[in-house]
């Protein structure tokens, strides 16, 4: 004989469970690794390509003012609270006077996506800062909602007006998108997919070629195996040979 056959009629012992190897899942991944590590460089070299050349890059202009006035007592200092400056600052009458006054093509809940407040710990300062594709564009916002707000903290809250501490900034480079964060993002993502489609298709494969497949797939014993006849098995490799040279 040229070699000893491969396939087998299998006669086999129903068993209740079934269990999966997660050694052999782990070698079956290790198989298709030139796959996996494809599937990593083009989810990198596409998150890239769309951070790079698709997204369009955002700056940030952060202004700040001081919440205490003169005007305020030692034992008043208790009572501020930042939160209603931080409500009046992103409400409506403060930011659309905003966009009237710098002619925006916003409208109110546009920019208030724009705009970020924030208060550190411990003190009595209010930052705003103003997310634009424009970072001349942000600053300009950054400034206007600052000289706004303190005006109308002034007149509606009949207090003396918060002092402006620091005027807008921006050192010119965008905030995002993040080129290298999103590249590492989207080669992880790619290796994940192409590790997910290994371990479904191997769960799903239910094909049975040997005497091994049984008890490791199905779980079931074996009790013994009945070779193909020599006829059967020539018949098998001529139509082998046909398929090769239809292929060529």
């Amino acid at each position: 004989m040229e070699q000893q056959l491969q396939q087998e009629r299998i006669v086999i012992e129903n068993d209740d469970e079934i269990e999966i190897d997660l050694k052999d899942l782990v070698l079956e991944i290790l198989s298709f690794w030139k796959w996996v590590l494809f599937a990593l460089i083009i989810g990198a070299v596409t998150a890239y390509c769309i951070s790079r050349f698709v997204m369009v890059p955002q700056y940030e202009s952060t202004s700040q003012f001081y919440v205490l006035s003169k005007s305020m007592s030692i034992t008043s200092l208790a009572d501020i609270q930042t939160d209603d400056y931080m409500v009046i600052v992103e409400g409506r009458p403060v930011l659309e006077q905003v966009i009237e006054n710098l002619g925006l093509d916003e409208t109110y809940s546009s920019l208030k996506k724009k705009v970020t407040l924030n208060n550190p710990s411990n003190s009595r300062i209010l930052e705003i800062t103003v997310r634009d594709a424009n970072p001349s564009m942000a600053k300009k916002i950054a400034d206007e909602i600052a000289r706004v707000s303190v005006a109308f903290i002034q007149q509606k809250m009949d207090q003396d007006a918060p002092n402006i501490i620091q005027k807008g900034y921006s050192d010119g480079e965008p905030v995002s998108p993040n080129t290298m964060k999103n590249t590492a993002i989207g080669g992880i993502l790619g290796m994940f997919l192409a590790i997910a489609v290994i371990v479904v298709a191997y769960l799903f494969n239910d094909t049975i070629m040997n005497a091994d497949d049984v008890q490791r797939k199905l779980g079931l014993n074996v009790l013994g195996t009945l070779p193909l006849e020599e006829a059967e098995y020539d018949g098998e490799k001529e139509r082998k040979r046909k398929r090769r040279k239809k292929k060529k």
